[in-house]
């Protein structure tokens, strides 16, 4: 029997305008930004809808923007396809987007899932104000070469492969002049190298400050079991128990993510129908990678 399985966008799928036409539509998605205002302190929405870019993108603001942008996209969904999430079996998120995940399968509320997320972005910013970083994403590149240029750029600071997003999409994150020189070593040897808009190196060891302010916050939130299982960016691997996801979710910060091999044991687990819940489509494009005859249904934010 297939099964369906929910994901979410994490840092990154955010772009100035996005749930402009939730909130005209939907006054339920309208109330989930009413109700992210009175726990952030500004309004959310109005960055979303009107940006500047650069605020928007900036870490502490993009991740409570995806995070509440994607729960109200859910609320169309409950109009749309009312059936749609009674038939989830398992969820899953980019980075983030596995606050999101959590957050629908009813692990902690939407506030505390709100404060979580705004608090991790709060620490992450700071850890990279402290240890400057860069991540570039180098296309079309075998693993193992990357991982030797990798490795001849450690001399300059730690680097590693941080996301392993799909076949041909490998991201690396370190100090700033080792991901120079990975890039210009790939670019050399004809790949293209795409830097991404973040404010430090995610995913390494440079955010270690950022995993013990996180764990902190993490201790003060009560955490249910989810209704569906979650599946963890860290092991690729379905998580229920609520004291392993808390640890999860801390490592998650320092360790790399594992989205390919997580797609992959969700195809293997049976689900054939997938819904990428939130804004921009850039899941369905890693799982198009992955499983060309994926049915991926897109519920915008």
């Amino acid at each position: 029997m297939s099964r369906t399985a929910f994901l979410f966008p994490g840092q990154g799928a955010q772009t100035v305008g996005m749930a402009r036409d939730l909130v005209e539509k939907r006054p339920e998605a309208r109330a989930l930004f009413d109700r992210a205002a009175a726990v952030l302190g500004y309004d959310l929405l109005a960055v979303c809808i009107d940006g500047p870019k650069e605020r928007l993108d900036a870490t502490v603001v993009s991740q409570p923007a995806i995070y509440v942008a994607s729960l109200a996209a859910l609320e169309q969904l409950k109009i749309d396809e009312p059936d749609a999430i009674a038939a989830c079996s398992c969820a899953a998120g980019l980075s983030l987007g596995e606050y999101t995940a959590l957050a629908f399968a009813g692990a902690f509320s939407f506030e505390d899932g709100l404060r979580l997320v705004q608090k991790r972005g709060e620490a992450m910013q700071a850890a990279a104000d402290t240890r400057p970083g860069a991540m570039a994403s180098v296309l079309l590149m075998e693993q193992d070469r990357l991982e030797e240029f990798v490795a001849a750029a450690a001399s300059l600071g730690p680097v590693r492969i941080a996301n392993f997003l799909c076949p041909g999409n490998l991201v690396v994150s370190g100090a700033t002049p080792a991901v120079e020189q990975v890039q210009k070593q790939a670019e050399e040897a004809g790949h293209r190298v795409v830097r991404l808009a973040v404010a430090g190196a995610f995913h390494t060891e440079l955010m270690k400050p950022a995993d013990e302010r996180l764990a902190e916050a993490l201790a003060g939130v009560a955490m249910a079991a989810p209704r569906v299982p979650v599946w963890s960016n860290v092991d690729a691997r379905p998580h229920s128990d609520p004291a392993e996801i808390r640890g999860l979710l801390v490592r998650q910060v320092v360790e790399p993510v594992r989205m390919e091999a997580l797609l992959r044991g969700l195809i293997a687990d049976g689900v054939a129908t997938f819904y990428e819940v939130g804004p921009n489509r850039h899941l369905a494009g890693l799982l198009k990678r992955i499983a060309r005859g994926a049915k991926v249904v897109n519920v915008a934010a």
